[in-house]
């Protein structure tokens, strides 16, 4: 078994993930759907020999002492990995993720066109926000890519790991490894301010100390991107705020309500119509009516702000859902999957004389 006919595979055919661990054969996540490759079921000492090819030795240490790693790595000219590795049942198993060395459009990606306008700001904070695999990461390199191309900025990016390369163009890019350049995120947002940054690019708002930090530095006069595991702009901004302690809550909800930009929550689907992966968008823009909702800590009433925001090119992520479902993009069991509303959704899909999947029909069909 070796690892680099398993990666020539996963480029070859397009997948996003390789899946390897023990009593399997080696999985590819193809188009959202996990698929079994025509080889042998790995044992033990594959999983060793393949763990082995790839990981750095500091890695490898930090596996057998914490139970785990992750790090990137580049597979020739064909594209970049992700990989997470983790003991489990005391064999090991390993995900790698891929990360297409070619940049994407906003067109391709279809980020909403008043992304342009607002990553053009010279300060303030913008959170691209949705659950792990839903494209955050491709969206923010976008984005960077876009001010990289048309501004003089310096850009200073802090991942853990490194998955998008950054070439120099208008602007200076200076990328930091988490683990590997700097200790930990809020480390380097502690040192970033004294490298003359524009633009800071923090790849995950883990911690108080980080999120406090990323506040900060968009106050001081900075375009800070960052991302978090949260669905919904409103989930985002109450994510943020739970994260400080009570006394502090007030003073916050202030300093957000000033520095927000926007939010950019996203989810990505199977299409139905072509083979590929599209995405949906729930995108907040701070308008004055948001920011006086989030400094009075209303943020149950920013869902209906953004339905009524379409002109400043907001949009709520299940309405976006359904356009892509009326247009024959998606599937509606997909569609209701990742809605956060999902029985509203399913309601509408009733309306037009539909049913959601199979399993709807079977349990409907089951019922006396």
């Amino acid at each position: 078994m070796q690892m680099d006919r398993l990666l020539e595979t996963v480029v070859r055919e397009n997948a996003s993930d390789l899946h390897l661990t023990v009593g399997r054969p080696p999985v590819v996540r193809l188009h959202g759907h996990l698929a079994d490759l025509k080889t042998k079921v790995l044992d033990s000492d594959d999983m060793v020999a393949l763990m082995k090819s790839i990981t750095p030795e500091s890695k490898q240490a930090e596996l057998s002492e914490g139970g785990g790693c992750d790090f990137g790595f580049s597979f020739g000219d064909a594209s970049r990995f992700r990989v997470s590795i983790f003991k489990q049942r005391g064999d090991i198993a390993m995900v790698l993720r891929r990360i297409p060395n070619k940049l994407l459009t906003f067109e391709q990606i279809g980020l909403p066109e008043i992304c342009r306008e607002l990553i053009r700001r010279p300060r303030g904070l913008f959170l691209i926000t949705g659950p792990t695999g839903s494209g955050k990461t491709t969206s923010l390199a976008t984005m960077i890519d876009y001010v990289n191309q048309n501004f003089d900025r310096h850009i200073v990016t802090m991942e853990d790991p490194i998955e998008y390369y950054h070439k120099h163009k208008k602007s200076i890019v200076n990328q930091r490894e988490v683990g590997t350049d700097v200790k930990s995120f809020a480390e380097a947002l502690r040192r970033v301010l004294r490298s003359d940054p524009d633009v800071i690019l923090v790849g995950e708002m883990r911690d108080l100390e980080t999120i406090e930090s990323a506040i900060r530095a968009a106050e001081t006069g900075h375009l800070v991107f960052a991302t978090l595991h949260t669905t919904g702009a409103a989930k985002t901004i109450d994510r943020v705020v739970d994260a400080f302690p009570v006394s502090q809550q007030n003073q916050i909800r202030v300093q957000l309500s000033t520095v927000l930009v926007a939010i950019l929550s996203q989810a990505l689907l199977p299409r139905s119509d072509t083979k590929g992966l599209i995405a949906a968008y729930e995108f907040l823009v701070t308008t004055p009516a948001i920011s006086n909702l989030i400094r009075e800590g209303k943020t149950f009433r920013i869902d209906s702000m953004i339905q009524t925001g379409k002109k400043f090119g907001m949009q709520l992520l299940d309405d976006h859902l359904w356009a892509h479902y009326m247009a024959g993009k998606i599937d509606a069991e997909e569609m209701v999957d990742k809605a956060k509303n999902p029985g509203e959704v399913r309601d509408k899909v009733h309306k037009l004389g539909r049913t959601v999947g199979r399993t709807e029909l079977d349990t409907e069909d089951s019922v006396p």
